[in-house]
């Protein structure tokens, strides 16, 4: 079942007298449980891609259909409900609060979805013990390691059950072995079930990835199915 379709997604900024085609006529299908990776160098598009595809920015031309409802013409706060009601972000930042516990952290999205405090607590705790930091929920950020905060990350992007895990390069400040545990949750939860798209500039990233997708100039130029982690499934 298809769960994006982007039709003729353009965005265009204006700098001084130039045109700048951040996105030039982009033509996609995702479909729920694929496991996609969007790779390209600096100014390739993949930046602008995941705002458009995460509800952060519109189109300037083109069309979004989200699980069949058409995103691009959104107001803002319409935008700010599908982000709250069907992404999932992760960030290489973390962007965790550093005086709430890993607890709190994840509990905040429930909070603006208008959840009950104790189920608030129990599905934040449900998302830690998914990401294996059931011994960690009472550490605030600067008592785990950046692997853990990563983890702490992914349990808060995983707690309101979202349709797509939309991760900017979510390892870019790990280590090589921290780096190899991230990506096996990612196996793990896209086995489960969990659409996934990452942005990364890293091709041992995207070839984790059972799709990847190559931007260029703003456009598409590689599609491809990786047979390799397609077969290990």
């Amino acid at each position: 079942m298809s769960l994006i379709q982007l039709n003729n997604i353009c965005k265009f900024y204006s700098m001084g007298d130039q045109t700048v085609k951040a996105l030039d006529h982009i033509n996609l299908t995702i479909k729920q449980n694929d496991y996609v990776a969007f790779i390209g160098s600096s100014g390739s598009g993949k930046s602008t891609m995941m705002n458009i595809l995460g509800c952060l920015d519109q189109p300037t031309e083109g069309e979004y259909l989200l699980n069949d409802k058409n995103v691009s013409l959104l107001s803002q706060n319409e935008l700010a409900d599908i982000r709250n009601q069907e992404i999932g972000f992760i960030f290489q930042s973390f962007n965790l609060l550093p005086r709430a516990d890993a607890l709190h952290n994840v509990m905040l999205p429930l909070v603006y979805k208008g959840v009950s405090l104790e189920k608030r607590k129990k599905l934040a705790t449900q998302a830690l013990e998914k990401v294996n930091l059931s011994d960690r929920m009472d550490h605030i950020p600067s008592q785990l390691s950046g692997g853990q905060r990563q983890r702490v990350a992914i349990a808060r992007a995983l707690v309101t059950s979202p349709s797509i895990l939309l991760a900017d390069e979510p390892t870019g400040n790990l280590d090589s072995q921290t780096t190899r545990d991230i990506m096996q949750l990612f196996d793990e939860l896209h086995q489960e079930g969990q659409t996934i798209i990452m942005v990364t500039h890293e091709d041992e990233i995207a070839e984790h990835c059972h799709r990847v997708i190559r931007l260029s100039d703003g456009q598409i130029i590689e599609d491809y199915v990786n047979e390799k982690e397609v077969a290990l499934v």
